[in-house]
């Protein structure tokens, strides 16, 4: 009889185990690989949606205005001086404002 229940409390333990398993690794899919996932669509959506004439807001804090794209690179305009151009990777961009059509 003693044998009975120690083999049933074994497998409740086994179950119990692999739902707290499940458990984790749907905590850690919500938390963390989903967001992450999310903003990298939004960043790839935001890259590919970049014009000329648009304003952007660089990671460094400065903003400037698009005047060429390439493949992997923007050159940006920045201030009132039209001699300060900087190229720069499309990565370094962090918001890109449209330009508004007048």
């Amino acid at each position: 009889m003693n044998m009975l229940l120690t083999a049933g409390s074994a497998a409740g333990t086994g179950t119990v185990m692999v739902v707290y398993i499940v458990l984790i690794v749907a905590f850690i899919y919500f938390m963390m690989i989903r967001p992450q996932n999310k903003e990298k669509k939004r960043v790839g959506a935001m890259m590919s949606s970049m014009e000329i004439g648009d304003s952007v807001l660089t990671t460094s804090g400065f903003y400037g205005i698009i005047i060429d794209i390439t493949e992997d690179t923007i050159i940006v305009e920045f201030g009132n001086n039209k001699n300060c151009r900087i190229p720069m990777q499309k990565t370094a961009v962090a918001q890109v404002e449209k330009a508004k059509a007048e």
